[in-house]
């Protein structure tokens, strides 16, 4: 069983190419919630709009996608998705704390409750922050 799982949401920043996921995404805020995911030692996944769940050492391409672009239903259906693939690889989150290091369109609809349903305490620690507090939240959190 895990007792943590950190899952951070993918952003629009990316290289080109191919990369293991954890290097496709090139913003500020990626680096910082990467950085804050490596930091705790417990297991972590990135959100991906285009994949949903991914490994963050699984190579995947270059995409341009976003939730933001999308309309409820299908962020439902990827949160769904997303759930799917998290029962593949955590069987057990009863228990589990997942902290949730995502914007609203990845959190909303379906993937909060879904964790919940599961039996994981959840928390997003960013969930009312802007983008300028978010950047100092992982500042600080990362400060060894």
């Amino acid at each position: 069983m895990t007792d943590r799982l950190v899952l951070v949401g993918c952003v629009k920043g990316k290289k080109t190419g191919r990369w293991p996921a954890k290097d496709l995404y090139s913003s500020t805020l990626f680096a910082g919630r990467r950085k804050y995911a490596e930091r705790t030692g417990q297991p972590w996944y990135i959100l991906s709009a285009k994949y949903g769940l991914v490994h963050p050492d699984e190579p995947i391409e270059c995409y341009e996608a976003s939730l933001k672009d999308v309309n409820a239903l299908s962020r439902r259906q990827w949160s769904q998705q997303v759930l799917c693939q998290l029962d593949r690889v955590v069987p057990q989150l009863k228990g589990c704390l997942v902290e949730l290091h995502a914007g609203k369109e990845y959190r909303q609809f379906g993937l909060h409750e879904g964790l919940a349903r599961r039996g994981a305490d959840v928390e997003t620690p960013t969930e009312h922050l802007g983008l300028g507090q978010q950047l100092a939240w992982y500042q600080r959190e990362n400060k060894p």
